[in-house]
């Protein structure tokens, strides 16, 4: 239920804190996580370089009671994080970690293998390589380069701080927070997660509900207000545009859209389960989609960033959306009077528009159990592997008979067009036709004639289309290898 409680509560130093947003005026709920630590006099370590969750400086970990009632650590960038977001959980900084008289073991790592230099960005590097600790035991090169994607280091360079990873990694997460966990468990629990937190004042209102029937029902009573998930979007809209959000809507610790359903031919997404978490739960069942998301941010980034929020924004570069609508995904919306389901690719109508209605959330995404004899594919063009926009990208799927004729072939893209989209023309040409090369090599320039896309700072239109016809050999060129 709805109250009048305006104060939010979570463990920083061990110990309980309060924030009453009523009576504390120098926090707003658009407040940053940074921005708070660097308003205290003894959590400085965090540094502002981008503001946007693309340089690391700003990376903290959250600790967080998961089903089990067991704590989990994660990285995160505190850049884009509202402080309301903190209710419930356990912040922890470099500060936290050790000080030149006990020092962590990643910290002794970084001093022993002289991963260091002016010092500016290694306190988020320190705080990504704790998470890494705490979750991964003996990690290899590609797990350790996964957990520094999202720092920048210009100084050091990163060899000897992938040398200081290997080396500190290799007590199973054990540390002084392990000894402490049962402390902090209990101080977590104390913690009102039931009533809804309604911090209003003459300018601004934030609601934290904790159920979908209260967030619908703030829906109906605040219809313009701005839904947040994970928030690595709306959180730029303070951050980089330095907007005024005045109605906001936090949905992101409502249980209920963090549930994976196993049904007969198809597996329901919450639309509040992070990416990281779905990369990492989908890799046998669908291997495309867990492949493009690591590639989508960085770790950091998938730790906040959600499903329904990358499909409820309808942005035409959204990463998960051309592999989504390949494996025929629909988009679940639940309002205080019923649920519908509706075909991704029908949900989005414009740029940045939905067929969502304003009493409406997304609730899930259902994706159906593919086929043996269907082939998916999944791709991102960008000018860096990771942490990138796509300036292209693309979500194949392709049905072949006996006799390698082609039944039936969705070509989907994103960049090329105000939202992600089919290319129809060529795929018309396609169906029925051999798939072979020669095929490929004259469809392939009638992928010109589907789109008309946009030259901006990633590309040129010209080079767009070179990079959707591309795409389609390269397709056919992996699927030859199977």
């Amino acid at each position: 239920m709805t109250n009048n409680n305006s104060t939010i509560s979570f463990v920083l130093d061990d110990k309980i804190v309060n924030i009453d947003f009523k009576n504390n005026h120098k926090y707003t709920p658009t407040t940053t996580i940074l921005e708070y630590l660097r308003s205290l006099p003894n959590h400085k370590g965090v540094k502002e370089g981008c503001a946007e969750g693309d340089c690391g400086a700003c990376t903290v970990a959250i600790a967080q009671l998961n089903n089990y009632n067991k704590l989990t650590y994660k990285s995160f960038n505190s850049c884009i994080i509202f402080l309301p977001q903190l209710h419930g959980k356990q912040l922890i900084t470099v500060e936290n970690l050790g000080n030149s008289n006990t020092l962590h073991p990643v910290q002794t790592a970084m001093v022993t293998n002289d991963a260091s230099q002016c010092g500016y960005c290694t306190p988020g590097v320190v705080m990504s390589l704790f998470a890494l600790y705490k979750n991964i035991n003996n990690p290899n090169k590609e797990e350790i380069d996964d957990a520094l994607t999202g720092n920048l280091c210009r100084c050091t360079g990163y060899r000897p701080i992938v040398d200081a990873a290997s080396q500190a990694c290799v007590n199973k997460g054990i540390d002084k927070f392990t000894k402490n966990e049962n402390d902090i468990i209990s101080l977590l629990t104390k913690i009102n997660k039931q009533d809804t937190i309604a911090i209003e004042n003459d300018k601004q209102k934030y609601f934290l509900p904790f159920t979908i029937e209260e967030a619908l029902k703030l829906k109906i009573k605040h219809n313009d207000a701005i839904i947040l998930n994970g928030g690595t979007d709306v959180a730029l809209r303070v951050t980089k545009r330095h907007e005024f959000l005045p109605e906001i809507i936090d949905i992101s610790e409502i249980n209920e859209l963090k549930q994976i359903k196993v049904n007969d031919n198809s597996i329901e997404i919450g639309a509040g389960i992070n990416l990281e978490d779905i990369k990492v739960a989908f890799e046998n069942n669908f291997p495309q989609l867990s492949s493009l998301l690591s590639v989508f941010g960085s770790k950091q980034i998938r730790n906040k960033g959600t499903l329904g929020g990358n499909i409820g924004s309808a942005s035409p570069i959204g990463d998960t959306l051309p592999i989504l609508m390949a494996y025929d995904a629909s988009v679940i919306l639940v309002s205080t009077k019923n649920e519908r389901k509706i075909k991704l690719r029908n949900f989005i109508t414009a740029y940045h528009t939905t067929k969502m209605e304003k009493n409406e959330l997304i609730k899930s995404v259902e994706i159906s159990k593919v086929p043996k004899d269907t082939i998916i594919k999944s791709y991102k063009i960008s000018k860096r592997k990771t942490l990138d926009i796509s300036t292209v990208s693309a979500g194949f799927r392709l049905n072949l008979d006996e006799n390698s004729i082609i039944k039936d072939i969705k070509l989907f893209y994103g960049g090329m067009s105000a939202v992600t989209k089919r290319a129809e023309k060529t795929e018309n040409f396609l169906i029925g036709k051999k798939w072979e090369r020669k095929i490929i090599e004259q469809a392939m320039p009638i992928i010109f004639d589907d789109f008309a896309p946009l030259s901006d700072a990633r590309s040129s239109d010209d080079g767009r289309k070179l990079m959707a016809r591309n795409l389609l050999l390269k397709f056919y060129l992996q699927t030859m290898k199977v």
